[in-house]
């Protein structure tokens, strides 16, 4: 799969081009659902130099703008993704912990109707399936 402009994601969400922006952003891309300090291994392969707190800022910066979704499923630190805009779900393994993504069961954002939106205007749903992934359900 070809790697997405990333200086041109950045431009049309008006931020500055800056080298561990562009380093988080391929890192993100290249290892979705990857936690911080596997971030920040990644990032290092592109620039090596590039600080922890570079990449924390940079992490918090293109989660605001949009390019990058942090999911927080139940038991585990921050992962991030760089697959943004869609509402699809994931799965995660109770055993190593792995996630793998899981487009929208049926019909169109926000895939789920609130039984009551208690005046909500709701754009988004969250959904996260639980399982034993096949690597793990053959050695149970």
């Amino acid at each position: 799969m070809q790697r997405p402009d990333f200086s041109q994601q950045l431009r049309e969400v008006a931020l500055r081009v800056t080298r561990p922006r562009l380093a988080v952003l391929a890192a993100v891309h290249d290892h979705p659902h990857a936690d911080t300090e596997s971030v920040i291994a990644a990032a290092r392969s592109h620039l090596p130099d590039v600080s922890h707190q570079a990449v924390y800022d940079s992490l918090h910066t293109l989660t605001e703008a949009g390019l990058v979704r942090s999911i927080k499923p139940a038991g585990s630190v921050a992962r991030y993704e760089t697959r943004t805009g869609d509402n699809h779900h994931h799965v995660v393994c109770r055993s190593c912990g792995s996630i793998a993504d899981v487009d929208c069961a049926v019909g169109h954002v926000p895939c789920l109707t609130a039984s009551n939106s208690h005046g909500f205007v709701i754009d988004e749903a969250e959904v996260i399936y639980w399982g034993l992934c096949p690597g793990c359900s053959v050695r149970t």
